[in-house]
């Protein structure tokens, strides 16, 4: 079969037109791929620096939290121990031996309890000293001094074997912690606080619940004052996690935070 003239012509031409469309498509190929790799570069870099910032900003609030509790517990346990060690050793009267030396006991126990509670400040100074421990117990310490006010019933259970070290999750995790609580102090009307802290399947999982008056969760987020259940979720998505809350008025509330730990 041969092929005309014209059947040539526009095979000749169709084929000079595939090679000069084909170079053309392999450069806008290779310079949207390129565009959209350094798009992807740029915004994992712009996702770094929102994490450090965040995680910087967790540690610093870590601390802060840290120096607050060691400032009320300066005013109100070792301020009222020293207070009592001035007052007893004040009273002693040198000419009555026996009461004396029941003072003397006395005031010596105070300032045995004073040294033993400056210790215990000191051990706490440090957000990162606690976490260097583990999660588990930094969150144990967290609950020992908030139940010296015994103000709540605190119910503590934890089943989290060997978990991969992650300074920086645990950092993120811990201040979830300590924000969920601040939640409870400032709006729940608690009595009893329940922590859950569980590991199974790469998968840590925080819940924090209360028995307090609760509230609408689609409503709270949707104001202004909700801006504290934002700051968990994002924080919780920063290290590829969730925050989901469950609560309604007169039922209490429950924050569950999940994060992998592979």
């Amino acid at each position: 079969m041969q092929i005309s003239s014209k059947e040539f012509l526009f095979l000749f031409s169709l084929i000079t037109l595939i090679f000069l469309i084909a170079p053309l498509f392999l450069i806008y190929y290779f310079s949207l791929y390129n565009k959209r790799k350094k798009k992807h570069m740029e915004e994992k870099e712009e996702l770094k620096k929102a994490f450090e910032h965040e995680l910087l900003k967790s540690q610093m609030e870590v601390r802060e939290q840290t120096l607050k509790t060691i400032a009320l517990d300066l005013h109100d346990n070792i301020g009222q121990l020293l207070g009592l060690t001035i007052m007893t050793l004040s009273a002693i009267n040198p000419d009555d031996g026996q009461r004396a030396m029941e003072k003397i006991d006395a005031a010596t126990e105070f300032a045995k309890r004073s040294v033993k509670e400056v210790r215990a400040l000191a051990r706490l100074l440090h957000g990162e000293e606690q976490l260097s421990r583990g999660l588990v117990a930094a969150i144990a310490t967290e609950l020992e001094w908030m139940a010296k006010a015994r103000q709540y019933q605190v119910i503590y259970d934890h089943n989290v074997p060997e978990i991969p070290a992650s300074r920086d999750k645990e950092t993120m995790v811990y201040r979830l912690f300590q924000e969920s609580l601040h939640n409870i102090f400032r709006h729940a009307r608690a009595k009893e606080i329940r922590i859950n802290l569980d590991y199974r399947q790469q998968r840590l999982r925080l819940a924090i619940a209360d028995d307090g008056v609760g509230f609408n969760v689609p409503e709270v987020l949707k104001m202004q004052k909700g801006m504290g259940l934002h700051n968990l979720h994002k924080r919780a998505g920063m290290i590829g996690g969730e925050a989901v809350i469950h609560s309604a008025p007169g039922a209490g509330t429950e924050v569950a935070i999940t994060i992998p730990y592979g």
